[in-house]
């Protein structure tokens, strides 16, 4: 189970020690130490702002990756899901069940990088079999956040 401190902090990573000490019950002290011993064992890997893509005028495409993989010998799936995982494009990166094997998201400035990246990085890759790519065209959540956008309907009058 994961500790109720970690799920707050997922939740607001920028809520104050006191705040977080005084909703868990716990002494402030020791919500400090537990945070600076999870940055330093790699429990918490980093701090993120969720940003509404349409207002921060984002113009850049992200697309779902799907990779159907030739697992290696005496590694599975792991080195070669490394090596995808370290390209800069690559923003996530997450072994799968299903009719795939591996859920890429990539990030690049129009859909030509993300073609290029694909012939070019991906499908040269020793053990990498096929790829299926899935542009996003809107957010709605991320990250647990709710993308609030107002909808702009124009419907016309009922007339009798």
């Amino acid at each position: 189970m994961v500790d109720p401190l970690l799920q707050e902090l997922q939740r607001d990573s920028r809520a104050s020690s006191g705040s977080l000490a005084k909703m868990l019950n716990r002494e402030e002290a020791a919500v400090e130490a537990q945070i600076k011993e999870w940055e330093k064992d790699g429990t918490i890997l980093g701090y993120q702002a969720v940003v509404d893509p349409d207002r921060a005028g984002a113009t850049h495409v992200t697309a779902l990756i799907e990779i159907k993989l030739t697992p290696e010998r005496d590694g599975g799936f792991d080195r070669i899901a490394r090596r995808i995982a370290k390209f800069d494009r690559v923003s996530s990166c997450f072994l799968m069940s299903g009719g795939y094997d591996l859920a890429v998201t990539v990030e690049a400035e129009n859909l030509r990088d993300v073609a290029l990246f694909i012939s070019e990085k991906l499908s040269t890759l020793d053990g990498v079999l096929s790829t299926a790519t899935h542009f996003q065209l809107k957010v709605y959540k991320q990250n647990g956040f709710q993308i609030e956008t107002e909808l702009e309907t124009q419907r016309l009058a009922v007339a009798p």
